[in-house]
This record gives C-alpha cells, structure tokens and sequence, in this order.
C-alpha cells in the first residue's frame, strides 16, 4: 500500500495534527502552490505538479528542478493533475488531500468535483482543519464516534440513500442539493452505514485531531 500526501494552494495553517500526516506519508506530493505550504515546516515535496504559476521562485529553487514536473494541460487543475500523477506514475493506493478547501469558493467547488472523479481510482479523503471529507457512491461502513457530526452532502442529486447508525437515520430517501440535504446528522455510535444509488454523496465527518 502506497500513502500519498498531496497538499494542494488554498490557504492553509499548519497544525501540530497536520504536520504528522505528512511525516507520516510514504510520498508528499504537492500542486503547483502547494509546494510554498511545504517549505514553511521544511517537507521537500517529492514532486511539484502543475502550470507552475503559483510556487514562489525561491520555493522551486530549494525543491530542485529534478522534482519539477510540469503540467500545462488548462483543462485540468493543478489538483487533478496531481492526483492523476500519484495513481498513474506514483502507484498510490491511498490519498489524502490538504489544503483544497479554503479560499476561493469557485475552486473549493471544483475540488469536490476532483475529489468525486478520482475516488474510483482508489481510497481518497480531504482533510480540513474541522473534517474529514470522503465520497460514497455505493456503500460504506464509516469508523464514527458517539456524537461525532456528520453531514450527507449530494454532488448534485442522489436518487436514493440510506443512513444507518444515525440520528435521523434514512431510508431510501432521495436528496438533492438545490431541495433536501443531510446536514448535521449525528452518530449514535462506532459506526455508520451507507448505501448509495443513482448519485455521489460527499460525507463530511468532524474530527479533532488536536489531540
């Protein structure tokens, strides 16, 4: 099992929990800015993906142009291209994403839809200060808390979805962004269960990985 770390541009904080995810990897990866986040706790990326218009002269100096790999290709962000880089050339088998949901909300919108294509290419979750964001486009058995909140977002519209070990539990009940959502739901337990048909749910469970 490859453990990639790809921190991508939106602004980011490093946290004491943040920082034990990347030192915890078997590869860092970063795209295009992600790179400057690197260089303030001292991680040279293993490589630094994308149009490059956003690493810091100074940055890509100190990571070495050997690790450079350029991605003009404007039909793509940085972050696919990195994450279609950890699958096809880096042999990920799990990949976890920093720093791709803050800023500007076009982008952090965007994301989620990467975050949505790629899940198929093998285990994949995003990590924000507050949650932990993986997608479910058919079942899965999620590891929760008693009390830990979790939300059941549709990438647009799911036609049915069931929710078991919740507070407000669902049964086959349809939901759709622009009319009915799961937001703030709760675990009962040590674990949820879900199942998905006709659609892309996105599940966003709190953490405090403060601790």
């Amino acid at each position: 099992m490859v453990n990639v770390v790809v921190v991508a541009g939106a602004p980011w904080t490093w946290r004491p929990w943040a920082v034990r995810v990347v030192l915890a990897a078997d590869v860092v990866l970063a795209a295009d800015g992600g790179a400057n986040h690197l260089a303030r706790i001292g991680v040279r990326p293993a490589a630094v993906v994308g149009d490059l218009d956003s690493i810091l002269p100074s940055v890509r100096q100190w990571v070495g142009e050997e690790r450079i790999v350029s991605r003009a290709d404007q039909d793509h962000t940085d972050l696919a291209k990195t994450l279609s880089y950890a699958f096809d050339e880096r042999g990920a088998t799990r990949v976890t994403v920093l720093a791709a949901s803050a800023g500007r909300l076009d982008h952090a919108l965007e994301n989620l839809g990467v975050l949505a294509r790629f899940v198929v290419r093998g285990e994949l979750e995003f990590l924000d200060h507050e949650y932990r964001l993986v997608v479910v486009t058919e079942r899965a058995s999620l590891a929760t808390t008693p009390g830990q909140t979790l939300s059941l977002m549709p990438l647009g519209r799911c036609r049915r979805v069931w929710a078991e070990g919740v507070r407000w539990p669902l049964a086959g009940e349809p939901l759709d962004l622009a009319e009915r959502t799961g937001i703030s739901n709760v675990a009962e337990g040590e674990r949820v269960e879900l199942r998905v048909e006709g659609g892309t749910l996105l599940v966003f469970l709190s953490h405090d990985l403060e601790e």
